[in-house]
């Protein structure tokens, strides 16, 4: 498990837990998690999630959503990298897939889509790409 980046640990969870038709999977609870995974389930990407106590420790149980059998994400992917932040201006957000995609930024108003951050005129970090 890696130390340095948890929010790639969290990714590739749900990646893993995808790959072998899981109806869930677990990661270390954090707030910019919680933020993260409340804009997928905002945008349908997940079921739910619930934090969870487990051996003294709060962990987050993230609920995978599937339609036909098959995952609602298609694909998810890391962009700000602990040795290579991303940040961008409100003008330079990325535009996934056009429009069919999701970028979720970290900004000064908290945790959101890059639609929602173009609407209200801000910038921040691109976490994340999901479609």
């Amino acid at each position: 498990m890696s130390l340095s980046d948890p929010i790639s640990d969290m990714i590739c969870s749900i990646k893993n837990a995808q790959a072998v038709n899981q109806e869930s999977t677990h990661t270390p609870a954090s707030k910019v998690k919680k933020g993260i995974l409340s804009v997928l389930q905002q945008e349908g990407y997940i079921r739910s999630f619930e934090v969870v106590e487990k051996e003294n420790h709060p962990f987050i149980k993230i609920n995978i959503k599937y339609y036909r059998n098959q995952p609602v994400i298609e694909m998810i992917k890391r962009i700000s990298k602990p040795g290579l932040r991303q940040y961008r201006g409100k003008d330079e957000l990325p535009r996934v897939d056009a429009g069919f995609g999701t970028a979720i930024v970290s900004t000064s108003k908290g945790i959101m889509t890059d639609k929602s951050a173009r609407a209200a005129k801000i910038g921040g970090e691109v976490l994340c790409v999901v479609k």
